[in-house]
């Protein structure tokens, strides 16, 4: 079995970007977005609307994802079309690219370090250091991880995390924010004056709930599952941060499609720049890539990855809250 630098390397067969076939996923996930918020909005009949204001949810994942990988640059890269678009999507998708490229990047090259900042990423504490904090310290730490925030990621993570917070901090640097805030505002404002709210509940605020949860609930299960690895930064390598403390999230075919095949999580860890629709070509290809650390959409891992609170350095694994001695 491969490892380390040899391991890296032997990715680079599949980093290699088809065109026609980045951007046959880019018009045709497009197009299906368009057409099934088209129905959530205009057709007068909820058990249309409803089923088609999920699938555009869903569709606003799978978006995000051709979005990311274009971030990485493994999709596209020298396409001037590609980069306005992209930018374009990423102020609709309030992911607006002056901040999302700065804390994912991050999140790539610090990911699993338990002496780090958080950005770009949920905190995890030790357990001896959430027993040393503060009342504050702790709640606040809590609060980050809570299944309602994360369930609620549309607000707290993409409207004041990715936006409001960064634009407060920076106006200048993250005015794409500013647009980003400005452009939900007018499209809330105008459904709801032309088209009713009944279309603003369908159209707009379903699908963009619905995206944010599963955006936010993926993006904590991809590093916060019950076999996951954290590392002291001196013990910390790329590799091992992407084949032991990012998930292999194992999906059927149709949440593979909607979510861009990012369930491959530890095969994108270990080479950002495999294009969305080869990984699970690097994966099958690979066998170092199939002794991945899983986890599922079933609801009760779901619920076990959100029991999961602290980092205890003796059981080297994640537990629920620690109990003072």
């Amino acid at each position: 079995m491969r490892t380390g630098k040899e391991l890296i390397l032997a990715t680079r067969e599949f980093a290699k970007d088809d065109p026609v076939t980045s951007w046959i996923a880019v018009i045709t996930s497009a197009l299906l977005l368009a057409s099934v918020t088209a129905i959530a909005l205009w057709v007068d009949n909820w058990l249309l609307r409803l089923p088609a204001s999920i699938i555009a949810g869903l569709m606003w994942v799978r978006c995000f994802v051709i979005y990311h990988d274009h971030q990485h640059h493994a999709i596209l890269d020298k396409s001037k079309l590609a980069e306005r678009l992209m930018r374009a999507y990423g102020i609709l998708a309030m992911t607006p690219s002056s901040i999302w490229k700065h804390s994912h990047n991050h999140h790539h090259n610090h990911n699993s370090k338990l002496r780090t900042t958080h950005i770009g990423s949920y905190p995890v504490m030790t357990a001896e250091r959430y027993l040393r904090a503060s009342k504050q310290e702790q709640r606040s730490y809590l609060a980050m991880r809570h299944p309602l925030m994360i369930a609620m990621g549309y607000l707290t993570i993409f409207v004041c995390g990715m936006c409001i917070i960064p634009l407060t901090q920076d106006p200048k640097k993250h005015r794409d924010a500013a647009y980003a805030l400005s452009l939900h505002i007018a499209l809330y404002a105008l459904v709801a004056s032309t088209l009713g709210l009944q279309a603003v509940l369908f159209g707009l605020f379903i699908p963009c709930l619905l995206a944010g949860a599963a955006g936010s609930y993926l993006f904590y299960a991809q590093h916060n599952f019950p076999s996951v690895s954290y590392q002291e930064n001196n013990g910390w390598t790329y590799e091992g941060a992407a084949l032991e403390s990012s998930s292999y999230c194992v999906m059927g075919p149709l949440m593979n499609f909607f979510t861009g095949n990012i369930g491959y999580h530890h095969v994108h860890h270990l080479n950002a720049k495999i294009p969305f629709y080869r990984l699970p070509e690097a994966y099958a290809a690979m066998p170092e890539l199939q002794q991945a650390r899983t986890t599922t959409l079933h609801p009760a891992e779901i619920r076990r990855c959100l029991q999961l609170k602290v980092w205890d350095s003796a059981a080297q694994r994640m537990t629920p809250l620690p109990q003072k001695a």
